[in-house]
């Protein structure tokens, strides 16, 4: 899997490294930030569903060998079943009312974009 971290926002020359800024929640790098957290909470969910981040409520970045992204994000049950092997991109959110979900999540996000790695140490839904 390869990110690209193109659109970091200039003002992080002025950021001492460590420290957690916050981002636009509509970067685009947010969004595959996002999600590859909701990638994460798929793979360890036991719903029949899989689920799609509906909003971006919060987003920080963190320069820590590589960046961190902290979010807050709102998924939400797609009527793509797991066993379809579908794309998120083409999951519709579920219409059926007795089948919508809505979860907040937690999720940190660390890619390091030299080595193309992603790694997610966190990821708490409720």
């Amino acid at each position: 899997c390869v990110v690209s971290v193109t659109n970091i926002p200039p003002s992080h020359s002025t950021i001492r490294p460590g420290f957690p800024v916050p981002v636009n929640t509509n970067n685009p790098e947010v969004h595959k930030a996002a999600r590859f957290g909701v990638y994460r909470y798929n793979n360890s969910s036991n719903d029949l569903f899989l689920f799609k981040e509906s909003q971006i409520k919060k987003a920080m970045v963190q320069i820590v060998r590589g960046l961190k992204y902290l979010l807050h994000v709102e998924i939400k049950r797609t009527m793509c079943e797991k066993r379809d092997l579908s794309s998120l991109d083409s999951c519709h959110f579920q219409r059926e009312k007795n089948l919508q979900r809505t979860l907040r999540c937690y999720f940190e996000v660390w890619i390091t974009p030299w080595t193309h790695k992603v790694h997610i140490p966190v990821a708490h839904c409720h």
